[in-house]
């Protein structure tokens, strides 16, 4: 894979952790630069809405899952306060 452009949100840039599984596979990437810059948003502020590193962990595996599966936004959150 020789393109790593990953797309930032409005609002929130991709962080290290996150931006490292979403270029580890080509599907995983295609899947998050189709998002719309809002529902990438969203996805960020949940990860990094985590106060605990391993709930951070379970989200962004739980992302990267989710993207593959065809999840356009992450469930059962109320939403980015940031927007």
């Amino acid at each position: 894979m020789s393109n790593k452009r990953i797309a930032t949100g409005v609002v929130h840039k991709v962080p290290a952790d996150l931006r490292k599984v979403l270029i580890s596979e080509s599907v995983v990437q295609e899947a998050w630069n189709d998002l719309t810059p809002l529902a990438r948003n969203e996805w960020i502020c949940w990860v990094t809405s985590a106060k605990k590193p391993e709930t951070r962990m379970k989200r962004i595996e739980r992302t990267r899952a989710e993207l593959i599966e065809g999840k356009r936004r992450p469930c059962c959150w109320p939403g980015c306060p940031h927007r």
